[in-house]
């Protein structure tokens, strides 16, 4: 498991609107995308160089695939990543102001403190 490889992903999808539709209409087929052409690219470095081992677990994959932001913070997924990319996918969806960041937070309340390790 790799809180980085999570991590990444998030951050990289969420600053491309192109990327941000396509997670959330064919999310598995996103993923599939990114882990093969992206995951191993070095994060802002536009030289080519790139890793040859990073690959999320089945378990990652799974709950990337099926926005499962609870499932992403237990594996420790930065929230701050899963909050911002997950608005953008899915606020449209809600008449409510703010009805999916308290979805959000209801969906996590269950945490205590301490909560899962989100360092990177």
């Amino acid at each position: 498991m790799s809180k980085y490889l999570l991590n990444k992903f998030l951050f990289t999808v969420d600053r491309d609107p192109a990327l941000v539709e396509r997670y959330r209409t064919e999310p598995r087929e996103l993923v599939t995308w990114w882990e093969e052409t992206t995951a191993n690219s070095l994060l802002n470095c536009h030289s080519g160089e790139a890793s040859t081992w990073l690959a999320f677990s089945e378990a990652e994959r799974d709950a990337l695939i099926a926005h499962d932001h609870v499932r992403l913070f237990e594996m420790g997924a930065h929230p701050f990543l899963t909050l911002t990319l997950f608005i953008a996918m899915f606020e449209q969806d809600n008449t409510e102001p703010l009805e999916f960041q308290k979805a959000y937070g209801a969906a996590l309340a269950a945490f205590s403190l301490p909560y899962p390790d989100i360092a990177t």
